[in-house]
């Protein structure tokens, strides 16, 4: 794995954000104390140009490889977890334009987009009575304009957005449509009513008759994207993991109450106490390095050539999976964890140390990681290729 610290890019970067993070953080707990959209703390992330970490340096962005944004989505994920998620379908869309402008597709309008601290956000799903592999939002082609219409739900990021990266049918076949929120036709609403994540802006958007700036045929966009959305997950994890960490130490450092029989008068010297801060240590240090070493296989699709591309794609899938079944248990324990050094005053809702565990539950939950564990056994034991993208929606029932 490549050691980060010597990378100069990354430093510069880190550098670069370090008072934006520390402004994110210093808000982070009342947010959560309070419901609010972290609608400030995007356009500080905006205006600082942390949507353009990937944008090529020639069109004026970093140019940064995928475990040099991957560090610092663990970062900004330490500073406030939802904030990293909220900035999910973004970074897939610029990759998507990154990819195409490699292979001759000209992105410099995008890219100029970008740059202006314009960014985008996903509106995949559907929910209701949408059966699986279909789809209710569609776009239709009137007087040469691409006309979209529909109702996505987990649209994450949308409503910080200029732009939505929406799944539709396009006739026959499928395609992504990529519309302007600021337009009439576009409806945002602050719906989403997760235990955790709760600042991701993960509600539902609404098409009426919104005119697509851009269609891409599904078979056009990038190949590893799937793996790419579980990075930005397993990251997050990594970043919450890290939180819990910085979290359980400073309580521990001042915590002046403690139990008749406890280990040791002082928290601070208690080995029990010490060993669970040291496995939660460790979660941090696990976590982080497994979603390094996916954002190095996403790193190697995307300079991979046509050839390479199909094998390279493979391997996101898989590490992708490998990486979301590690990284959710261990930031779901450390979060447990932290409860457990502390007592039951760490249960109070003003300290907001609940937010760790709700928001790993939830990240956790995404996708889910249930059917992982599958998708690795199948490939290793048959050779079964892992699913590069699904759905979900409304299943038959026998009875």
């Amino acid at each position: 794995m490549t050691d980060l610290a010597t990378r100069p890019r990354l430093a510069l970067a880190r550098a670069h954000f370090a008072d934006v993070f520390a402004q994110i953080a210093a808000g982070t707990r009342d947010r959560e104390l309070t419901g609010s959209l972290p609608v400030e703390a995007v356009a500080s992330l905006k205006e600082a140009g942390f949507g353009t970490l990937r944008v090529p340096a020639e069109f004026g962005g970093w140019g940064l490889d995928w475990p040099e944004i991957t560090a610092l989505w663990i970062d900004l994920a330490a500073a406030d977890a939802n904030l990293a998620q909220a900035l999910r379908g973004h970074f897939v869309l610029v990759e998507d334009t990154v990819f195409r402008h490699r292979r001759g597709e000209d992105q410099s309008r995008w890219f100029a987009r970008f740059v202006a601290d314009e960014i985008a956000g996903n509106a995949w799903t559907e929910t209701g009575s949408t059966a699986i592999g279909d789809a209710q939002t569609t776009v239709t082609h009137r007087d040469g304009r691409h006309v979209v219409n529909g109702r996505k739900y987990y649209t994450t990021g949308t409503i910080f957005a200029e732009w939505a990266d929406v799944y539709v049918k396009d006739g026959d076949g499928w395609a992504t449509a990529v519309v302007d929120t600021r337009q009439p036709g576009v409806v945002i609403h602050d719906d989403w009513d997760g235990f955790g994540q709760r600042g991701t802006g993960t509600g539902t958007t609404e098409f009426t008759d919104a005119v697509a700036d851009d269609v891409i045929p599904f078979e056009r966009r990038h190949p590893y994207q799937t793996g790419l959305y579980q990075l930005n997950l397993v990251a997050t994890l990594a970043g919450i993991t890290r939180a819990v960490l910085t979290d359980v130490t400073a309580e521990v450092q001042q915590r002046d109450r403690n139990y008749s029989h406890a280990s040791a008068a002082r928290v601070r010297d208690d080995a029990q106490v010490l060993g669970r801060v040291g496995d939660i240590w460790a979660a941090a240090y696990t976590t982080e390095a497994v979603a390094l070493r996916l954002a190095e296989a996403i790193d190697a699709a995307a300079i991979a050539d046509d050839a390479a591309l199909p094998g390279a794609a493979e391997r996101t899938e898989l590490e992708a999976a490998a990486a979301q079944l590690t990284a959710s248990q261990l930031a779901i324990d450390a979060a447990s964890n932290l409860f457990d050094t502390l007592g039951a005053s760490a249960a109070s809702r003003a300290r907001g140390l609940d937010r760790h565990w709700r928001n790993a539950r939830t990240v956790a939950s995404h996708n889910p990681r249930l059917f992982k564990a599958k998708v690795l056994g199948a490939h290793a034991v048959n050779g079964t290729p892992p699913p590069y993208a699904w759905g979900i929606g409304r299943t038959q029932r026998d009875s």
